[in-house]
């Protein structure tokens, strides 16, 4: 497994990454650390950790949401990977109301520190 030297927030991780996956694991990087700017840049929450459940809350719910979408005609009749093989099999799939409930008790939960969205 390679290492990979990447910042997030101005703030160096080294992550472990497999070959041929640094591509993928820099575009992720990409997205965690432009979410958790945002949150950050907003203004309501300073703590390092909160910023990161936020991000990765609202990073999930994008996913799902994603997910949510009717599958192409290529996919529904077969053809390619099924829903049931690659990488997506151990995938977990969120109901919408239960990520909106997730996210309320989120919201209660942090008071007056902000909101998920």
């Amino acid at each position: 497994m390679k290492q990979l030297e990447v910042q997030i927030m101005g703030q160096s991780y080294l992550l472990g990454c497999p070959e041929g996956g640094e591509d993928r694991l820099r575009d992720a990087v990409g997205k965690v650390d432009a979410a958790m700017c945002k949150i950050r840049d907003a203004g309501k929450l300073k703590a390092r950790d909160r910023i990161a459940v936020l991000a990765a809350l609202n990073l999930a719910f994008e996913l799902s949401e994603r997910a949510s979408t009717p599958v192409s005609s290529a996919t529904a009749s077969g053809a390619g990977e099924g829903p049931t093989h690659g990488a997506a099999d151990n995938a977990v799939v969120i109901a919408p109301q239960q990520l909106s409930a997730l996210l309320t008790r989120l919201d209660q939960a942090l008071g007056d520190d902000g909101q998920l969205l």
